[in-house]
């Protein structure tokens, strides 16, 4: 049985013996500091941890994050170790499908290239020993704007990269891994009930036919209220849609739980597991910027020499590289950055922040502002990372997975 089945197996019995329903949490691995603190947050919990990768962040040529799948997961090896954490953990990919990774969109690559970067990503993830895959066939950025993907084209491309995949695994040996389908939730796909039934009747259809009846996703994810610019969990379509993917095995796979005003829900309505992402990347970015102001004031008492800069580097460094343009709304897309509203530009600021991390120049403004703070006896990594953690340890306590690790094996 892979991984993740095995601990949501697990969850399910001590759900009977203890009545305590449990939801896994998954980290978007969008930082260094996140990695980090991602495993500090799980052995202080004795929790396992997901690490849900897009190929935005991690990929074949480095992504955001500047790391290739396979020095991802020895990273995560090392990291584990230098903490001693012992507990399970997942690696896996997030929206892997054509067109989500930025580049694909933004080059306008045809649908054939798309389709093949996409399972080349699929292989080296297979190859480094990623636990899931998560497949998202849900975008065309061919489809005229306003019109939603056809759900057959959707099953289509989605047992297609299932089939690639499970052939390349097996034809080399490596290890069984879990699949996870289901909607891009920003740009349209399984967002109503009807289009869900159709889909989830559509894809076993479909992997029966291509000989893949014993492959089946353990997670589908649901449109459960949440998205980027929402963060209440609708509990009544969240406990709708577990009932229907149940009687097949799968649970709902909840994205875009950053924020989330009642976390607590996800595990009483039976959602599987939750990805948090940019909400993580703020929580560093606001450690660093309170960070700034201490080193401003050591620097007016003359205890540091010159200043890191950070905030004023951060902001330029996002609004450069036009990022965050992804993400405006749609009556801010025809404005100056400017003329935005003060608290949207700070979230658009904020959350990309976690495209430009591994910048140079934002490596070396926040090597000074560490460094200025050493030499005044502050630890300035253990602060940012205690942030993080922070912000991480109420996902824990809320999804119940404190001491979970006691009873896994």
């Amino acid at each position: 049985m892979p991984k993740t089945e095995n601990i949501l197996k697990r969850i399910e019995e001590l759900k009977a013996e203890t009545n305590i329903p449990r939801t896994l949490f998954a980290v978007c691995p969008n930082s260094i500091s996140v990695i980090k603190a991602a495993f500090r947050a799980a052995k202080r919990n004795n929790a396992p941890i997901k690490f849900a990768a897009t190929l935005n962040q991690i990929d074949s040529d480095k992504g955001y994050v500047g790391i290739t799948q396979n020095e991802f997961t020895k990273m995560l090896e090392d990291e584990a170790r230098s903490v001693n954490f012992e507990g399970p953990y997942i690696v896996a990919i997030d929206h892997g499908g054509p067109w989500l990774k930025d580049k694909q969109s933004l080059e306008k690559w045809k649908l054939q290239r798309a389709m093949d970067g996409v399972k080349k990503s699929f292989e080296d993830a297979i190859e480094a020993g990623y636990d899931l895959i998560h497949v998202d066939p849900t975008v065309d950025i061919f489809i005229p704007e306003g019109e939603i993907i056809d759900i057959k084209v959707v099953v289509q491309r989605t047992v297609e990269l299932i089939k690639h995949s499970e052939n390349f695994r097996r034809q080399n040996n490596h290890p069984i891994i879990s699949y996870e389908v289901g909607t891009e939730e920003v740009h349209g796909g399984l967002a109503d009930e009807n289009t869900f039934d159709t889909f989830i009747e559509l894809l076993k259809r479909g992997l029966k036919e291509e000989g893949l009846s014993d492959v089946w996703p353990c997670f589908i994810v649901g449109k459960v209220g949440t998205d980027l610019h929402t963060n209440t969990f609708d509990k009544e379509v969240a406990t709708t849609l577990t009932k229907k993917v149940k009687q097949f095995g799968s649970y709902i796979k909840g994205h875009y739980t950053d924020g989330v005003l009642n976390p607590q829900d996800y595990p009483l309505c039976g959602i599987g597991a939750a990805n948090v992402g940019p909400e993580f990347t703020i929580s560093e970015y606001d450690a660093l910027v309170e960070l700034e102001e201490l080193e401003r004031k050591m620097f007016e008492k003359k205890r540091i020499a010159v200043l890191s800069n950070m905030k004023k580097t951060l902001w330029r460094l996002v609004l450069n590289s036009n990022r965050w343009q992804k993400w405006l709304q749609p009556e801010e897309k025809n404005i100056p950055f400017e003329k935005i509203s003060t608290e949207r530009k700070e979230w658009l600021i904020k959350t990309g922040c976690r495209y430009i991390w591994q910048n140079p120049e934002a490596v070396v403004a926040r090597y000074r502002l560490y460094e200025n703070l050493k030499k005044n006896g502050i630890n300035a990594e253990e602060i940012v990372l205690s942030r993080i953690e922070r912000d991480m340890d109420k996902y824990f306590y809320a999804f119940n997975l404190v001491n979970l690790n006691n009873y896994l094996t």
